[in-house]
């Protein structure tokens, strides 16, 4: 598939957007609109091959991304030994009991003739397990979170590079995915959709209340970085020399390249996936996932097992998301999980999908940047417009109160209009699937 020159043209127009709010505001917001532009471009793809390609219905996007910022946690940063002392080996223990009781029921189910006896079984099983887990984790969880809860609390993680938490994210989405599409896969689109955003809403509720985790809602700082540090830089006499050379104070200078260091990671990683998407797009089996979303019936007819491909596109969109979180919790440095907000972000997400263009890889990355740059500029250049509306009005003005306190709104306000616009004017999108 090929750009078009309307579809180059529109690319140059959110690019334009961009490089005019570092001419004429700062180039610190400009790069990072971008960053996170790459990154919403990179979450926009992994919903875009569930839905456009399959036509899978997922809104629980940010339980996936929630797992790959767990994911820089687990594997970046440095382990607590103290807490490891005080109860891991014991925690370790305690889940490796509860998923064998997992496998055991399981089997049982499996292998036992329907009655009675069955039952009987599976309800000793699960009671019995449940105990021994219980009484090994509850203990080990206590003594973790014990060990100075104001600085840790918890196991820490692996002390590797946090880009190699990168794919253990998107890991980690995956399984999530696996064990949600073997049940999930099944239902009708409106089900799948609650089940979806339901354990979104339990992955988020652990994250926020297992402190031996990942610290809960007292959150996770001071993630290492795989690029420079500001402050290293400004004591480099090298950097500050070259600093001086272009006309440019140490400190932006220095926030400058940090950025554009990340920009350079991120956007390597979103051309890798883009290259696979369109790849996969353009093979057999992308043509197969197609079929399969426009006649479901007529594709089982020909001997495509559908709920296997669904499987298998969920979980690569959702090991995509988890990718892209890891990605975000590495940029902001920090694991919040209170900012995982699904409806709100999942909203935002799909929005990107939607006005970008469904079935087109190059329609979400386009939705990407542009929804992105949207929801960060609104809301000032709504100040800016409210303030010159209101500068004539009298102080005091119930209608200039009401305008000024309507400012926040101006992004929900925003994001409805250009959905509802581009849906009248162009309704597969603003590069359509072709």
């Amino acid at each position: 598939m090929t750009l078009t020159t309307r579809d180059i043209l529109l690319f140059c127009a959110v690019f334009g957007l961009i490089a005019a709010t570092g001419f004429f505001q700062s180039w610190n917001v400009a790069l990072g609109i971008f960053n996170m532009g790459l990154i919403s471009a990179i979450m926009a793809l992994g919903v875009n091959m569930q839905w456009g390609y399959a036509g899978l219905f997922n809104v629980g996007v940010m339980g996936f991304v929630a797992l790959g910022g767990l994911g820089a946690v687990l594997v970046s940063m440095p382990p607590v030994p103290d807490a490891w002392a005080a109860g891991g080996l014991r925690l370790i223990v305690a889940l490796l009991a509860g998923a064998a009781t997992i496998v055991a029921a399981i089997q049982t189910w499996k292998r036992m003739g329907k009655g009675l006896a069955r039952t009987a079984a599976m309800i000793a099983i699960l009671v019995i397990g449940l105990v021994i887990f219980r009484s090994l984790f509850d203990g080990a969880v206590e003594a973790i979170e014990r060990v100075d809860p104001a600085v840790s609390g918890y196991l820490g993680g692996l002390g590797l590079p946090i880009v190699l938490s990168w794919p253990v994210g998107g890991a980690l989405a995956a399984g999530a995915a696996w064990m949600i599409g073997k049940t999930a896969l099944g239902l009708r689109s409106d089900y799948l959709a609650i089940a979806t955003l339901g354990i979104a809403e339990i992955v988020i509720a652990v994250l926020k209340n297992e402190d031996w985790l990942a610290r809960g809602v007292k959150n996770v700082i001071g993630l290492p970085r795989p690029v420079p540090y500001e402050i290293d830089l400004q004591r480099d006499p090298d950097f500050v020399e070259r600093a001086a050379s272009w006309g440019a104070d140490v400190a932006t200078a220095s926030a400058i390249t940090v950025k554009l260091a990340y920009a350079g990671l991120f956007l390597t990683v979103l051309v890798l996936i883009l290259v696979a998407a369109q790849l996969a797009l353009n093979s057999p089996w992308g043509r197969m996932m197609r079929a399969i979303r426009d006649n479901e019936v007529a594709a089982e007819a020909m001997g495509k097992d559908v709920t296997k491909r669904h499987l298998q596109v969920f979980i690569l969109g959702s090991a995509v998301c988890g990718l892209a979180g890891a990605m975000m919790t590495t940029l902001d440095g920090q694991l919040v999980p209170s900012a995982y907000q699904p409806l709100r972000f999942t909203f935002l997400v799909w929005v990107m999908v939607i006005v970008g263009g469904s079935g087109n890889n190059f329609g979400a990355i386009l939705g990407g940047f542009l929804i992105w740059y949207l929801w960060v500029m609104v809301e000032p250049l709504g100040q800016t417009l409210i303030g010159l509306v209101t500068a004539g009005m009298a102080d005091g003005s119930w209608l200039k109160d009401h305008l000024i306190d309507s400012t926040a709104y101006m992004r929900l306000l925003t994001m409805g209009v250009v959905l509802l616009v581009v849906l009248r004017f162009s309704p597969r999108g603003l590069i359509p699937e072709r």
